[in-house]
């Protein structure tokens, strides 16, 4: 499978200009043949501008659907289109949007987990679901940003035979090494393939890091990104997943009946 991640730098507040900008992006990486094409979290209007963040949402990600869908569908090509800040039924939600190479959209997801430490909670309202599909006949799942930090979270798609997780963020710059750190035990944990597209450039007064990353079911960092806009492309074989699985089969020697997590 052919991946790019696009580790885009948008505005704050301008999701006119940030939809503008993501096309070029997936117009741009389509150029190089892809399988799947990875935005990151809230592209349409930044990690978050708290005044009129209703009026700048998407509504039922209509616009996503619209514009991100009908490239899947020109350019023939899986896209994960992120998270953007979504209307549904009077309430914002920060909503992934999965499509297929027809366009259709295969997967939705609002995130679960929602970042305390700057008030996410007060401005979106959490999911209540998990997010597995299929890409090409590969079984993936996708989570965003700080549902990173919940292990058992993920584990439980890992149950559910995924082998490639999406991580799709606005990971700030100073927290850098907890993404690295976090997404790379995800991996190796879970014997499965993270592809995490973060975002990175400056929205209000938060620096965001990009490092964007690509990681295998050993741990090794197959890519990364600096910390500017740019498409990281790479190719995984999931035959890996087979070979480690079998070498340490973590999954067979687990012991459910000790783990109590409420």
């Amino acid at each position: 499978m052919k991946l790019s991640l696009l580790q885009m730098n948008m505005a704050l507040g301008r999701p006119e200009e940030n939809f503008r900008a993501a096309e070029q992006l997936i117009l741009q990486a389509a150029q190089r043949n892809p399988d799947v094409l990875v935005l990151p979290e809230t592209w349409n209007t930044g990690f978050f501008p708290r005044e009129q963040l209703a009026d700048l949402s998407d509504r039922d990600c209509e616009q996503v659907r619209l514009r991100i869908g009908a490239l899947a569908a020109q350019l023939g090509v899986n896209i994960v289109a992120g998270s953007v800040s979504n209307v549904r039924n009077g309430r914002v939600y920060n909503t992934a949007c999965v499509f297929d190479r027809t366009g259709a959209c295969i997967a939705q997801y609002d995130k679960a987990h929602l970042f305390t430490p700057m008030g996410e909670q007060d401005y979106y309202t959490p999911g209540a679901s998990l997010c597995r599909f299929t890409l090409d006949g590969v079984p993936c799942g996708l989570i965003i940003c700080y549902d990173v930090r919940f292990p058992e979270y993920i584990r439980t798609l890992a149950l559910q035979g995924i082998q490639l997780l999406f991580v799709v963020s606005q990971w700030p710059k100073v927290r850098t090494a907890h993404l690295r750190a976090l997404t790379t035990a995800r991996a190796i944990e879970n014997q499965m393939f993270v592809a995490c597209c973060n975002s990175c450039g400056t929205a209000g007064d938060t620096v965001y890091g990009g490092a964007s990353a690509v990681i295998d079911p050993w741990g090794q960092t197959l890519a990364l990104a600096g910390e500017t806009q740019q498409i990281l492309p790479t190719e995984l074989d999931f035959s890996v997943v087979e070979q480690i699985r079998s070498a340490i089969n973590v999954f067979r020697d687990r012991r459910p009946e000790l783990y109590e997590i409420k």
